[in-house]
């Protein structure tokens, strides 16, 4: 039990909650920079109950493993992977939403408003939803920092399969607004969401 209170545990737990609160402290303050603050509700936090569950269950695991099998979380050179992997994830998703500026939302844009215009320079050369792309890295990356096995495999097949149906989705309505122009971009560059084209 007195493993909860090691530097292991403290480490670990740590970089988890400063990642977590830099993440959504960071995705709300850009919502409102690049869309005023009346425009944005604490929505754009991106908090929800799936997604505390999932947390919670992260969290779960890592105590019972470090109580029951403490050598678990002692693999260094894997944690500081799971770091590095978050890093990048970040940066992707920032990435992403900086060049997007007002184009990016939270929200799937159903209807095409004036200010909505096809990106694709900057990341957007390179990965054609380098947010997905990066919020993907970066949750199964929190896990990997965690060294929990179970919720790793779990993290990686729940979001993979949110992003499998939620890209088909909003590139229907992207074909909608910027037609051949954007098939041509989607048929040049990879979604960022391993196989989901």
């Amino acid at each position: 039990m007195i493993e909860i209170f090691s530097y292991t545990a403290y480490r670990q737990l740590s970089q988890m909650f400063l990642a977590i609160l830099f993440f959504h402290s960071s995705e709300y303050i850009l919502a409102v920079a690049m869309h005023g603050r009346s425009n944005i509700t604490l929505k754009s936090l991106l908090i929800s109950k799936a997604y505390l569950l999932a947390m919670l269950f992260s969290l779960l695991e890592y105590l019972i493993e470090i109580v029951l099998f403490p050598g678990l979380k002692e693999h260094w050179w894997l944690s500081n992977l799971g770091l590095a992997i978050v890093i990048i994830g970040e940066v992707i998703r920032k990435a992403a939403i900086i060049t997007a500026g007002q184009a990016f939302t939270h929200l799937i844009k159903v209807y095409h408003e004036e200010h909505h215009k096809l990106i694709t320079h900057g990341i957007y050369r390179f990965i054609r939803h380098p947010g997905y792309c990066g919020f993907f890295i970066w949750f199964v990356g929190t896990q990997i920092m965690l060294c929990n096995p179970i919720s790793t495999i779990a993290f990686a097949i729940v979001v993979w399969r949110f992003f499998a149906q939620r890209i088909p989705y909003e590139e229907y309505f992207l074909r909608q607004f910027f037609g051949s122009q954007y098939v041509e971009y989607a048929q040049g560059v990879s979604s960022g969401v391993p196989f989901v084209n």
